[in-house]
């Protein structure tokens, strides 16, 4: 709620200094009226060209089918040469994690010393944490009549919808084990195809959804206030906390939260927020 307040204000002091500071300056003299408009005309059609996607209640599910359309025809872009690098960082990281959560996750479940901790950051309150960001951008905005704060809301739930829907087909496909599935005496080495799939999907591990909403709703606040060096810290850092928070709790294996992380900022920062 802080930065729902704060972030707008700042912007609006900036508007204001941005106005004073331009006032003392004169119009060089060969400067005609017609030319100044041609100018104007000009640097308007420039700030068009490659903006932002324009987003509004009207347009909302029309974007959300834009999305999904360039998140699943994705592997056509690999298949013309594009993206290959970042792609194949995140697939042997996450192959990395995969073999390494066998080990990881033993010292989490022996390990006391994340009681406190699991407790503030329990499932239920960080899934309400991450809902209630944009909720309060969306209300704040409203009152103060923000344009600006309302369609970062809009972006960040059109984000947080969008790594839902890649977070669920992808649960229902691999239908893995969550860590506390697994009995005391159990393996986590075998876990990928032996969960019970549910209508949504929501009883599987693999990736993890809490992961793919936080970095998805921080990278919308972190790109569209990214004029505030903190934004981004903070975005990021609760984002962070959160993820590790569903290893803690053993709701999920590192490389889910890993995978998930890296989905919720590439759906962002790819389709949500790419220039059009």
């Amino acid at each position: 709620m802080g930065i729902a307040f704060g972030c707008p204000t700042l912007r609006a002091q900036e508007a204001q200094q941005s106005v004073g500071a331009g006032a003392p300056q004169t119009v060089p003299e060969d400067t005609t009226p017609q030319n100044s408009s041609a100018q104007n005309a000009a640097a308007q059609k420039s700030a068009r060209a490659g903006a932002e996607r324009d987003v509004s209640w009207h347009t909302l599910p029309g974007n959300l089918l834009q999305d999904q359309k360039d998140i699943w025809l994705f592997p056509l872009r690999l298949a013309k040469g594009h993206d290959w690098l970042p792609t194949l960082a995140v697939t042997g990281v996450t192959a990395a994690l995969i073999v390494a959560d066998p080990h990881d996750t033993r010292y989490f479940r022996r390990t006391a010393r994340f009681e406190g901790f699991n407790d503030a950051f329990s499932g239920s309150i960080t899934a309400g944490e991450i809902a209630a960001v944009p909720a309060a951008f969306l209300i704040v905005g409203h009152f103060r009549h923000d344009e600006y704060a309302e369609k970062t809301a809009l972006l960040a739930g059109e984000a947080y919808a969008d790594s839902a829907i890649v977070d669920i087909v992808m649960k229902v496909a691999t239908r893995r084990l969550r860590p506390s599935d697994i009995a005391p005496t159990g393996t986590f080495s075998d876990t990928f195809f032996h969960s019970h799939v549910s209508a949504s999907g929501i009883s599987t591990s693999f990736p993890s959804g809490h992961a793919a909403a936080a970095f998805a709703v921080a990278t919308v606040f972190a790109h569209r206030y990214r004029q505030h060096r903190w934004v981004p810290w903070v975005a990021y850092g609760v984002a962070s906390v959160i993820s590790f928070s569903r290893v803690t709790t053993q709701a999920h294996f590192p490389s889910d939260v890993f995978l998930g992380a890296a989905l919720g900022f590439t759906i962002s920062e790819f389709a949500v927020l790419r220039r059009r």
